[in-house]
């Protein structure tokens, strides 16, 4: 899978995540390799995997620790809201989420 590809389904899976919290009751296509996670405070998370055989409980899991890598990240002081994260922190924490999943890669 290319980046262009892995772009795109990012993309189409936030459409998805964006229908499901606007009409949580309606059904749409499965997308067995691809999970969103919505925050509170409305930031989406997407997990894109070529494993297909993935627990619900490990993409929560995978999703909390994520989550709080994201905190740490944002809430340090040197970070400027809406910019990238360029901490080597958060990616490092990122790279252990990952791995400790045995995931190939994460978005």
């Amino acid at each position: 899978m290319d980046s262009y590809e892995l772009h795109h389904i990012v993309h189409c899976s936030l459409d998805v995540v964006d229908e499901r919290v606007n009409n949580p009751k309606k059904s749409g296509p499965m997308l067995n390799e691809t999970y969103g996670y919505l925050t509170n405070t409305k930031v989406k998370f997407i997990l894109v995997t070529l494993d297909l055989d993935v627990r619900d409980a490990d993409v929560r899991n995978f999703f909390q620790k994520f989550h709080a890598a994201f905190v740490g990240a944002v809430s340090n002081p040197f970070y400027v809201p809406g910019k990238k994260i360029t901490s080597r922190t958060f990616a490092e924490r990122v790279s252990y989420i990952v791995k400790s999943f045995g995931l190939s890669s994460a978005v």
